[in-house]
């Protein structure tokens, strides 16, 4: 059951972090604003997997309606799927960059950020920013199914950001970026022994992190976990990853862009689906980044962005193959089960 986000006074019950101090006078909280964002398809409709295979797929913008924080986002027939409502500011103003606001809007919002819609029929409905994806500059909000499906695309979306300079004053080691600071309360994060203890569902080994290495920030977006390789993915259980599942990403140091370095530690949370596209998959938004002695997972099945704002209670995770290696079974079957058909298909013309 959907639950509205709270006013903006209203804090959670029982916080496990309640000890844990925030920097929370120093914030400032911005309005921000974008527009419900069309696909946009490139000049050939065809998506070259690494397995060599052309498809045609829906892929990033618009409303996806049958898929939300909480859902399986492995082996889809999709890429790059966005739950939810995709963002994207296409205004232009007289100074700066020519995308200056929609860079504005992918910066300033954070996970966790409240969204309020101002036009369309859906006028006043509330929702909460879940992610952002980089590259294609988009920026994520959950809605219930009933609000989605009120939803146009243009529709015009406000929110209320604030998070971006959140600091642990007792802990200055660890950084956060794109997390708006109610998240930490609901998520579950603990303090305890100089250490922040963090809930999340998978452990990531940098090995696997492919599409947005080499940017120099980590707040424009996400990068991206390689599923290809079946032993490792299924080693790490990353086939039943879930949108909105937190997740930690070892070796890993995001302050100045996502790099790996051995004894540091990334915590993010999922934000797009897979990708049969050579070194991509589903993207992690980074929330915290730090020392890992100092940063320490731990593993909930139900760490999920989708129950920690009380939106829904996630799905039961279950691993599931990729889309590339659904295809090739498909294909496989089809090989051996050849001469059988030709024999069927020449036995009903004779007749």
């Amino acid at each position: 059951m959907y639950q509205a986000p709270p006013p903006p006074n209203e804090t959670p019950k029982h916080s496990p972090t309640d000890g844990l101090r925030l920097n929370r006078d120093e914030l400032v909280a911005v309005t921000v604003q974008g527009q419900i964002a069309h696909p946009v398809a490139q000049a050939t409709p065809y998506r070259i997997g690494y397995d060599g295979v052309p498809r045609v797929l829906p892929g990033t913008g618009g409303i996806v309606l049958n898929r939300r924080i909480g859902d399986l986002c492995v082996g889809l027939a999709g890429d790059h799927i966005e739950p939810g409502v995709s963002l994207h500011n296409n205004n232009r103003e007289v100074i700066g960059a020519r995308d200056g606001p929609n860079n504005a809007l992918i910066t300033y919002a954070c996970v966790g950020n409240r969204a309020r819609v101002l036009s369309g029929d859906a006028r006043g409905q509330q929702g909460w920013v879940t992610g952002k994806h980089g590259g294609v500059n988009h920026v994520m909000v959950d809605f219930p199914p009933e609000v989605l499906r009120r939803l146009a695309i243009g529709d015009r979306i406000a929110v209320t950001s604030v998070g971006q300079g959140l600091r642990l004053p007792e802990h200055p080691r660890i950084e956060l970026m794109n997390c708006a600071p109610g998240l930490l309360a609901r998520w579950g994060v603990e303090a305890r022994d100089g250490r922040l203890f963090v809930p999340v569902t998978h452990l990531v080994p940098a090995r696997l992190m492919g599409s947005g290495l080499g940017k120099n920030t980590a707040w424009r977006g996400d990068y991206d976990i390689q599923l290809a390789d079946r032993p490792t993915r299924e080693r790490y259980r990353l086939g039943s990853l879930r949108f909105g599942d937190f997740v930690a990403i070892t070796d890993a140091d995001t302050r100045r862009g996502p790099i790996w370095r051995g004894g540091r530690i990334t915590i993010g949370v999922i934000v797009h689906g897979d990708s049969t596209v050579s070194g991509h998959g589903p993207g992690v938004t980074p929330l915290l980044t730090g020392p890992s002695e100092l940063l320490r997972p731990r593993r909930e099945a139900n760490a999920n962005l989708a129950a920690a704002l009380g939106v829904r209670q996630p799905v039961p995770p279950r691993e599931r193959l990729t889309l590339a290696e659904r295809d090739r079974r498909v294909r496989c079957r089809v090989r051996e089960a050849g001469p059988q058909l030709a024999f069927k298909t020449s036995t009903a013309y004779a007749d």
